[in-house]
């Protein structure tokens, strides 16, 4: 049993379970995810990297696969469509990461179009010998995240994680939703309670969970061994303490953004709480990008619309984005901005 893993626990009866912050292209950089782990994250995985590309050595997706100290554990995502570049991938990978995570849940048609990612789950047979070649090939644990099925006749994922638990797959994440479903309707948590109960590996349940209402819902439903959150995370890292808190998992004191402001985060409203939560996630987004890869443009600007959305005056943001002259005006333009509202 891997360190980084653990056992499957019981029913869930309002302990302390894993949080995990979602692999999402376009977000789930490295500061980010430091930044998500500060806020309460337990597990961060990355943005999910196509094989072919690593095993060709391409460097901007090697870009994708840096990682930190405090990245702990530190698991790369991967997906493809060829079993031996996955594979190689995944060798590759191997020496410097605690656990290699295979992505078979991505809807995005540029991914499906080469039959990975969710398009996979209608090739089970594949998908199990794809993961298998994978186990055989690394000395470290190796994990998998699916959807449901692809929508097109009946739903496989009980099935497959039955398959994948049996060939040496030490966790299992399952989207409550379907290939065809893309992020429409509701996840299905009554169909990855039934994958928790049917296997003696930890399942994550993943789909919905964007508060610690829902988060509360989702583990009184499934049981699962943790949650993983993907767009309820998007601009608003902050929301993995805000469930910790809500579920009794933490004092709302020892938020680390409550802890810097101290009394005077009780003397704000809730709009003023919001815009100062997001100023310190944004300060540390930018604190940890000088740490680590250094100021990215383009991440930067993904990040400054999703931490301002929905915020009073927000639509400046695409001023002060294009009006910056530098990367570090930009960061100072944005900080000042939400400043200005606390």
């Amino acid at each position: 049993m891997s360190e980084h893993i653990g056992a499957k626990p019981g029913t869930w009866e309002g302990e302390s379970r894993l949080l995990f912050l979602a692999p999402m292209a376009g977000v789930s950089d490295l500061p980010f995810r430091l930044l998500a782990k500060e806020c309460g994250a337990d597990v961060t995985i990355t943005e999910f990297t196509n094989s072919t590309a690593l095993s060709r050595e391409a460097a901007m997706s090697w870009r994708k696969m840096e990682s930190h100290e405090k990245e702990v554990p530190f698991i790369p995502q991967i997906f493809g469509g060829d079993a031996g570049d996955m594979a190689t991938a995944a060798e590759m990978l191997a020496a410097s990461a605690d656990i290699i995570d295979l992505n078979f849940g991505c809807p995005a048609p540029k991914v499906t179009k080469i039959c990975a990612g969710a398009a996979l789950m209608g090739e089970p047979k594949n998908l199990v010998s794809m993961v298998d070649g994978i186990i055989q090939r690394v000395d470290i644990p190796v994990t998998a995240k699916m959807r449901l099925g692809t929508g097109q006749g009946a739903n496989n994922a009980f099935e497959i994680c039955k398959e994948l638990e049996d060939i040496g797959t030490s966790r299992l994440c399952v989207h409550g939703r379907t290939l065809r479903q893309r992020y429409s309707g509701e996840a299905d948590w009554n169909e990855i309670k039934r994958i928790v109960e049917a296997v003696e590996v930890p399942v994550i349940a993943n789909g919905d969970v964007v508060n610690a209402k829902s988060a509360k819902l989702c583990l009184e439903t499934t049981h699962a061994a943790g949650l993983m959150i993907g767009r309820g995370a998007i601009g608003r890292p902050s929301v993995f303490g805000d469930i910790k808190v809500g579920l009794g998992w933490m004092k709302e004191e020892d938020l680390p953004w409550i802890q810097d402001l101290g009394d005077e985060w009780y003397e704000r409203s809730a709009i003023g709480q919001a815009f100062a939560t997001r100023k310190w996630c944004w300060d540390k987004y930018i604190d940890y990008s000088h740490q680590s890869v250094g100021l990215q443009p383009r991440w930067m600007q993904r990040h400054a619309v999703a931490f301002t959305k929905g915020l009073p005056g927000a639509k400046k943001i695409r001023n002060l984005m294009h009006g910056a002259p530098t990367p570090e005006a930009f960061a100072d333009a944005i900080s000042t901005y939400l400043a200005a509202n606390e």
